[in-house]
């Protein structure tokens, strides 16, 4: 089939290498603009940029898709299908129009559920024991489209995100090749969603991240693993921000907040405890939270 390629991050670029590498031909791919990165902010293209023009396959970076332009670029592609994974962009209805046999998403998530923006984060965070990722047609809603096929994977009990989301990314690669298998062959299910059944995966802020301890160490554990790598999960210690790379559930109870072993940085919450196995204070490099306390004498965070 004659494919247009939507898709911007990592996660995007495993599935458009394994499109790549299939039967399917890549007409062209959207991804989007070039963005400043670091503390130079050198404008750096997005990893799908990257790998196509590696290949020789026509790249367009929009800044719109709502005035016609796009539209009009894919009426002369002619593509007969349009594979969206993690673009960023919802797509406007005349681009949603063009393919011949439509447009379909792969989603990392186990639709209904964790629709949105940071269904991998999410789900973590909610300490989901399972998640997957799930190929569908596309609507003009967020991620409503009726479903075509769901794959499920295990997520371990200390996975943080960043160590799901390549796993995501090669089982939703294997998917979507089944999936545009079937679409070829005319047998690809429509699988309405029960809207009853939905949750939201809403974009991540900072302040998401911040740490309670007085909730159960568990639902700290769980956001420490799903902030991970960014924006990272954080406290306020000895009036500065520190953050919590890694932690560990320990058993321990004490007022919230309070260092219980000034040796591990094990730390009372509002059930149980957790140990900071790996911290980082605004201006410091990573250390262990052994490391860290030879350092400072804390007597809680907060």
């Amino acid at each position: 089939m004659k494919i247009v390629f939507m898709g911007t991050p990592d996660f995007a670029e495993t599935a458009l290498r394994t499109l790549a590498d299939s039967r399917h031909e890549i007409a062209a791919v959207y991804t989007q603009p070039d963005k400043p990165v670091g503390r130079k902010a050198v404008l750096t293209p997005p990893p799908v940029k990257t790998f196509a023009l590696s290949r020789g396959i026509p790249v367009f970076q929009p800044t719109k898709l709502r005035d016609g332009t796009v539209a009009g670029q894919l009426r002369e592609i002619r593509p007969d299908l349009a594979v969206v994974v993690a673009y960023g962009r919802l797509l406007p209805p005349d681009v949603l129009a063009v393919p011949r046999l439509g447009c379909v998403n792969v989603h990392a998530s186990l639709l209904p559920k964790y629709r949105g923006a940071a269904p991998i984060e999410s789900a973590v965070v909610h300490g989901e024991t399972e998640t997957g990722v799930t190929t569908m047609y596309m609507a003009e809603g967020l991620d409503t489209g009726d479903m075509i096929l769901r794959a499920a994977l295990d997520i371990g009990p200390d996975e943080q995100a960043p160590e799901l989301r390549p796993r995501l990314a090669g089982l939703g690669a294997e998917l979507l090749l089944e999936t545009l298998d079937r679409i070829e062959a005319g047998t690809a299910p429509r699988i309405p969603q029960n809207d009853a059944e939905a949750s939201w995966a809403s974009i991540i802020r900072k302040e998401d991240a911040r740490i309670d301890f007085g909730q159960r160490a568990e639902t700290v554990h769980n956001l420490v693993r799903g902030m991970a790598g960014w924006p990272c999960a954080f406290c306020s210690c000895m009036g500065k921000t520190l953050k919590v790379h890694r932690s560990r559930i320990m058993e321990g109870s004490g007022i919230p907040g309070t260092v219980l072993d000034r040796k591990r940085f094990v730390v009372a919450c509002g059930e149980g405890a957790l140990e900071l196995t790996e911290v980082q204070m605004e201006g410091s490099k990573r250390v262990s939270g052994a490391d860290f306390l030879r350092g400072h004498s804390v007597e809680r965070v907060d």
